[in-house]
Parts: structure tokens; sequence; C-alpha cells
């Protein structure tokens, strides 16, 4: 004001000095105050300024060529109260340059305020740093104001009041920039101090809920205490805030909801010697009435009668009233009646709840529902499929043009796209669009492709060796496009068919190829699957250089009981172990393998190698069943193994003829099916949902048809076992909980029982066996056999080399995300699990478990597919195996667990 007044008495005493003396000298005039006269505008000249708009400015004075004004004048006054009203500039002058007759020409100067040419910030780290610019907003090349400069004072305490820093200091210092003109360095100085944590909470006029609850309430906001060891201690004053809410609510959710904080303040206390800062928390309650819920009328409905409307809402007079669990019964997505009226096509159903009495401690409902027409869905449509053809996404969905309108089958058409992989379960949105007027709605599902191609690069340690892995696996492959050369980017896709290529080594010692497609719709109208595979396996023992040389099953065991203790290991140490009953007579054999390495003879003809390949082909056929429901599934198999074993017999004792060793060919024909159920609802991070499924693996009994008598010792190995039989059975079950309210938090249960059973006690077969321990990747694959991961365990270390004829596994995981984004899911895990493995009924205790407990993390590449890390801890000792148990790494790579 004191400027204003300034630049006004300059106008007056300075810019009109002299009377009007000359008509034709134009700038020779005087302007008194006592005699205002009228004049036109003529011209307007802005100077003083470089970096705004002078026309601009001229409209913003008031001051416009044409305008008739009276000087002296308001006119001029206001004009210079506008211009100072911008907070732009530090002066501001109007004088009159040039009179003739009655116009008049006007200069107004303008001295910009001083721009800022950089901004220097010390006591802060690089993040604070760009945490404050994004929040300040002291922008390089702006004017600078005064109040900017106090803004950013208060906003930069605000900051690190936030982050419990309650004794922020801050000093801003202006100096002049030397290398541009009107321009300035803001220096801002930062002192965090120490950050502020809570000392104690005191909280008094609790009388209902006591001390401990209410402390434990406040989720952000803890008392420095023992039982508060592994909680925050920090105190934020917007966390503050939210607990202060949080403690009503536990007052509202016990029925007292005229609960009030009364009063309530936080003050620092000195604690200890080095005197940090801590602050105590003062807060007094007033805790009201508790109240009831009285009864509880529905008016409005006529699809349903209201006693089953009250059944399903599940609170009856005289529960304690709770706010939070009326809505959630009423309203929550999973859980809220209103969910009977849209899964009946009542979209445009609504429902209010209204007091309606509060007789002393009860409050009376009245549930007024207004049911409306059912919906019908008019237009389905499919957005953002850029890669996937179309109709793979639509055979997926559950609702269809002409149908009511139904959530639950909404939600089964999301779970169903999102199980596809091909697209982003996190990014896949069913927009429900409803046309109130028309009594219909649409349905847009707006889908988000993913990579789901993946490269396979895994490595894995089995049988004293690395083997490699590579393979291609395309997951949305077009089968009809083969011949398509435009649809060869770089290959034909968008059919949801599956192709993959395997191929897996360890130089000269082993190899394998496979190849497999799968069908996810043959003939394109039912959700029928069909699935061929094929692969060729060969190791040659005798071409590694340190090959096991020794007896895996122990040398023979007599005695009565066929299923009775095996002898003595092989060569090179101590057997023991379950026998098997091979052979006759109570022959045994047992003894975990007892390992010893011997260097190869430098014999490289193949003629005496020992050798062992593994052709086997594979068709399977799956379908959905409607019952009991449509979350169940059948899916068969017929697959054909066909074994050849050369000079073998150091390998397979059992098998070994006359000479000690085996050579011949040994087929496997089985048929499985596996009856299963998944309502599982995201495969790669799964938050809700259950799966389980039976399945049975089985050989024609041969030797049912067959006037051989087995137990006879002039039966050799090679005829006994020429077609193998078995019958194996597997059962497991997968159920995911979430436990947070943001569901990012989930509880895994698993389980998980394998039996392998024969049809004739002296044909059991020497194949199809349970490998358990360790990370469950067998390495390589010699023939069909199961490896079953159990963590905290040496690899294969609770079977016999062969394998176990039955298992039992229960597994708790618990899992967070760290990322659930398309470029790559990972999430951290830690586990509970425990399994065992056994030979026969007689000798196994299903609950006589391994237990071990440990972390992990998974990683997701759409390239890679699958990794994963996990350190177990075994607790208990493995039998004949004293190392086995203990802490473990397992670390696969492409392997889905």
């Amino acid at each position: 004001m004191q400027k204003l007044i300034i630049s006004v008495f300059l106008f007056l005493t300075v810019c009109f000095p002299r009377a009007y003396s000359q008509e034709n000298d134009s700038t020779n005039f005087s302007i008194y105050y006592s005699s205002p006269a009228k004049y036109t505008i003529a011209d307007v000249q802005i100077s003083g300024i470089k970096y705004l708009d002078k026309a601009v400015l001229v409209q913003l004075s008031g001051l416009t060529p044409g305008k008739e004004i009276e000087v002296p004048g308001e006119d001029v006054t206001n004009a210079i109260k506008k211009l100072w009203q911008q907070g732009l500039f530090s002066d501001v002058k109007v004088t009159a340059t040039k009179i003739i007759k009655d116009q008049i020409w006007f200069d107004i100067y303008l001295q910009e305020r001083p721009r800022l040419a950089d901004v220097h910030f010390m006591g802060v780290s690089k993040s604070e740093k760009e945490d404050i610019t994004a929040k300040v907003l002291l922008l390089k090349g702006s004017q600078l104001t005064d109040n900017q400069v106090i803004n950013a004072e208060r906003i930069i305490k605000n900051i690190f009041l936030e982050k419990g820093f309650l004794n922020t200091e801050v000093k801003i210092v202006q100096r002049d920039d030397t290398t541009q003109t009107n321009s300035l360095i803001l220096d801002i100085y930062v002192d965090k101090k120490d950050k502020v944590k809570v000392n104690d909470i005191f909280i008094t006029g609790n009388k209902e809920i006591s001390y401990i609850t209410l402390e434990r309430a406040m989720k952000k906001t803890n008392a420095n205490v023992l039982r508060n060891f592994f909680k925050t201690k920090k105190f934020l004053q917007e966390e503050y805030k939210n607990d202060k809410k949080k403690l009503i609510d536990k007052y509202n959710e016990k029925g007292f909801r005229d609960a009030i904080i009364e009063r309530d303040s936080v003050y620092q206390v000195s604690v200890g010697k080095r005197d940090k800062p801590r602050v105590n928390i003062d807060i007094e309650l007033e805790e009201g009435n508790k109240y009831y819920f009285g009864d509880i009328k529905w008016v409005g409905n006529t699809i349903y009668p209201s006693d089953y409307l009250s059944n399903v809402l599940g609170i009856k007079k005289g529960d304690v009233f709770n706010q939070k669990i009326l809505d959630k019964r009423l309203f929550d997505n999973d859980e809220g009646l209103n969910n009977l009226y849209l899964d009946k096509g009542y979209l445009f159903f609504s429902l209010d709840p209204i007091e309606t009495r509060i007789n002393n401690d009860s409050i009376d409902y009245e549930m007024r529902i207004s049911e409306g027409k059912q919906a019908t869905i008019n237009e389905v449509r499919v957005v953002g499929n850029t890669k996937t053809h179309e109709h793979v996404a639509r055979r997926e969905l559950h609702t269809f043009p002409g149908d009511l309108f139904s959530k639950t089958l909404l939600m089964r058409s999301y779970r169903e796209l999102a199980q596809l992989g091909h697209f982003d379960p996190e990014a896949i949105v069913p927009d429900v669009q409803p046309n109130p007027e028309s009594g219909t709605v649409d349905i847009e599902y707006q889908l988000q492709e993913k990579a789901n191609d993946q490269i396979e690069l895994s490595g894995g340690w089995g049988a004293g060796m690395f083997v490699g892995s590579i393979g291609l696996k395309f997951a949305n492959f077009s089968a009809r496009n083969i011949f398509n050369r435009e649809a060869w980017k770089p290959l034909p896709t968008g059919d949801g068919q599956t192709l993959g290529i395997r191929f897996q080594t360890s130089g000269k010692y082993y190899r394998t190829v496979s190849l497999s497609f799968i069908e996810p719709w043959l003939g394109g109208k039912k959700p029928n699957s069909f699935s061929v595979s094929l692969s060729h396996s060969r190791i040659n023992y005798s071409a590694n250089k340190y090959y096991q040389s020794y007896n895996p099953y122990g040398s023979s065991g007599y005695g009565s009981n066929p299923y009775g203790y095996g002898g003595y290991g092989g060569y090179g140490g101590y057997g023991g172990g379950y026998g098997g009953g091979y052979g006759y007579d109570g022959y045994g054999y047992g003894g975990y393998p007892q390992y010893q390495y011997n260097y190869e003879s430098e014999n490289n003809n193949e003629v005496d190698d020992q050798i062992w390949e593994t052709t086997a082909l594979a068709l399977g056929y799956g379908y959905r069943l409607s019952f009991p429901d449509d979350y169940f599934t059948m899916y068969h198999e017929l697959s054909f193994e066909h074994y050849n074993l050369r000079n073998m017999g150091s390998y397979f004792y059992f098998l070994a003829d006359e000479t000690g060793q085996v050579n011949g060919t040994f087929d496997n024909l089985s048929l499985k099916t596996v009856f299963g159920r998944s309502s599982v609802d995201n495969p790669l991070y799964s938050r809700s949902g259950s799966s389980f499924s039976l399945s049975l693996k089985l050989t024609p009994p041969y030797s049912w048809f067959s006037d051989i008598d087995f137990s006879s010792k002039n039966v050799s190995n090679n005829e006994r076992y020429k077609w193998i039989e078995y019958h194996k059975w597997l059962l497991k079950g997968q159920l995911y909980n979430p436990l947070s309210k943001n569901t990012n938090l989930v509880l895994r249960t698993a389980f998980e029982l394998g039996f392998l059973g024969y049809y004739d006690q002296n044909r059991k077969s020497p194949f199809e066996g349970f490998i358990v321990g360790g990370s469950g990747m067998s390495g390589y694959n010699m023939y069909g056999t199961d490896y079953v991961a159990l963590r905290g365990y040496k690899d294969y270390s609770l079977s016999p080399n062969n394998g176990s004829n039955m298992y039992s596994k229960f597994t708790l995981e618990m899992r967070y995300p760290i990322t659930l984004k398309p470029s790559a899911t990972i999430y951290a895990l830690t586990f509970l699990e425990a399994g065992n493995a056994g030979m026969s009924f007689q000798n196994y205790v299903p609950f006589k478990l391994h237990r071990s407990a440990g972390v992990g993390v998974r990683i997701f590449l759409p390239m890679f597919g699958l990794m994963g890390i996990d350190w177990g801890y075994g607790f208990d000792e493995v039998a004949g195996n004293p190392s086995a148990n203990g802490g473990q790494f397992h670390f696969v790579i492409g392997q889905q667990f």
C-alpha cells in the first residue's frame, strides 16, 4: 500500500508538473488535482518488461485506447491497483507522456519481479529432493514471489512432518544470479532433526473395551513397548489421523455408535540418555451407549420373501449393532445380499437401509427395496485383443446377448479369460454399461495382451551331473494358418493352441528331444482339448568320465517277508532300506544308493556301453463336465513308452539275467484318467479358489490273462517285464485364501498323496515310482517317474533310486506380491512343508513326516516362464542318509511349482 501511495503521488507531482501553456507543445503541460479534466486515451505504451505480453497488460490495466477518463481520477488509480494485485511486479508507474487537446498518451512502467534461475538443496537426499521439487513447484524461469517462498517453506516442513520429522527447520536464502539480470538463486537449507517416534499412548475413558484392543486397532501408531517389538514406532501425522478413525471404528463394531474422541494431544518428551525426541499421545474417549439391532423389516421385495432375505442377511434382533457388518452383508461384492438380485438380472436393483426408530438401546431398520426390471444383455464386446483372435476370447465367455444379466457369470467370464494366459489378469476389466431406459445392458471386456510365448533355458543337477535344457513354447499358436504366408509374424498365432519343442543334454552322456501340441477347443464348439506328445531320450552311462558304479538296491536280503528289509548295500558302503519283494522266496532288494565314482575305461566301443533309450508317445483328450458344476473336468490319456536297455546290469540288478546284464526291451502301454475341479482365479498369482484332482494311470493286467507262473525261477526277467503292469493313483489338492483386505497376502494350502500298486506281486513294476526330496526337478527323465519336491532335503533323498511306491506331502505357503506387472510377476513366499515316502503299507506311516520350513521367491518372465529359488531347512534326519536334511538351496529355471 505504501508503494501504491508513492506511485500515485509521483503521478500527480512529477508526471504532470506544469500547466498546459502552448497547444503545439504536447509535452509541456500541467495537470491540477483540484481541476480534473476529461481526456480520451490515444495510446498506451508498456515499458520495463521483458517476458510478459504487453497487449494483455494494457487490457488488464483498464487504460485502453479510445476510453474516456478523468485525469487525475479513479481510472489511473485503479489501473495501478490492478497491476499490483497480480503480484508480478516490484514497481508500477503510470506517466502521461503527451497531451494534445482532449487526447492523452500514457506510459506504464513495470519492474518485473526477479525470476528463478536455480534452486539448490542442502540437507536432503536425492529422492527427497525429487519429492520436494514435485510438490513445491519452484519452476526455473518463473517469477519468484514472497508467497511462493513462504509456501515452499511450509510445504517442505509438511513433507518431513508426514515422514515423522516433527522438528524440521527450513531456511531459504535468496541471492542474485551474477550470470543473468533480474534473476535469483534459492538456497534451501533443510535440517530434518531426528525422526520422532511414539513413546507411549495414554487412553482414558474406555470402560467397555480394553486398552490392548484399542491400541491394536491403531495399526500405524504404536507405543514403544515390548509387545510392539516388530511394529513401526514412527509418529506420522497422517497415519495418526487414520488410526483415530480406526479406533472409533472399533467402538462402532462393538455397538458403540456414539463413541467419540473428546480431545487428544501430542506432546514431545525426552527419553533416554541421548534425549532422542519422542512423543506421548493422550486420547480421551466418550464411549456412549451400546446399541443392538432391533426389528428389521423388508419393503418392496417381491422376488424373495422377507424371511429368506433375513436369513441371508444373517442379522437377528438382539445382535450387537455393527454398521460395518450390516454394510458388508448388504453390499459386499462377494457376500452381499445384493448379489441375489444381480444374479437374477436385476441390475437396476437398489436397497436403502433406513433407521426407523431408536428405542432405548435398540435400532429398528426398514430395508427399502426397489427391484426394478430385469436387465437383458444387449451387446457383448471384446476389445484390446491385438494378437489373439476374437473367437478365442469369446468362446470363454458365459455372458451372451439376449440372456439375463448375471454377476456370477460375469465374474466367471473374467476368470476364464484370466486362465487363458494370453491376457494380463490384473488388467482385465469387465465394463458393465447399463441402459435403464431400454432395460438392457452392454458388457465390454477390456483386455490387454501379454507375451506368453516362452524360451526355456533351464539347468538342473540330478544323478550327479548338470543337465541343460533349451525349449520353445508357443502358447498362442495357430495351426490352421501354417500355410498362410501373411500369418508368419514370425509364427502363425492367435488361435490359443500350444506348440512346444524341447531339447535336453549333458553332452554325450544324456540327451532327449520332445515335441508336443495342444488344441484346447477341438472342433471349435466345445472346450474339449486334444493333445499329442512325442519324445525320445538316450543315456550312455559309459560316456561319462565319472559315472555311478554302485548297486542302488543293495545285496539280496533273504527272508519269509517279501516286503522285509533288504540286505547290505552294494559295493561302496552300508545299504539298508526297504526290500521291494522282487524275485522269489521273499528275495528282496533294498538300501538307498551308495555311491562310488570310478574312472571310465579307455574302451570307446559303444557295443559295450551301458545305454538306456526311451521312446514315448501320448494322446490326450479332455472335456468340461456340467455336473456337479462346470468347474469339473475329465481328462483321458493313452500313452506308450518303449524302453531299450543294453548292458544295464549294474543299474537294474533285479532285472539282470544269468550273465549279470540287462539287455532287452520293455514296453509300457497305459491309460490315464484325471477327474478334477479348478476354480483358481489367476494362474500366475492365485488369490482365491481351489484345485483338486484324482488321477488313475493303469496298464492292462497282463498277468491275469497269462498262463505263465511268474513266481517260477525259470521265467526270465525279459519275459517277466516285457509288458509292464501297474495301477497308479494320485490325489492332489490346493486351496487359496486371501489374508489381507486387498487380497495380496495369500495362504496356499496343498496336499498330495500317491500310490503305485500291482496286479501280481511277482510282477511289480520296476518303473513309475515316486522320487521324493529336493526341488522336484529331475535333472533328466529316465522313465515314467514322478519327481516330488520336498524342500529342505537333498534331491531324491527320501526314496530309493527306482522310486517309492507311495508318498504323502503337505504344504502351507504364504505368498506376497512384489510386482504383478505384465512384464514381470514377482512374489515372495515362506513355507512349512512335510512329507514322506515308503515302499509298502506294512512299513509306511503316512503321518510320520519329514518336516521343513523356509523362504523363497518366484519370478515369472513372459519369455522364460517361471523361475524360483528357495532356501529350506529340513528338521528330521533321513534314515541311512544323515546329511540329507538341514539347510538346502533349491534353484530351478523354467520349472512351475
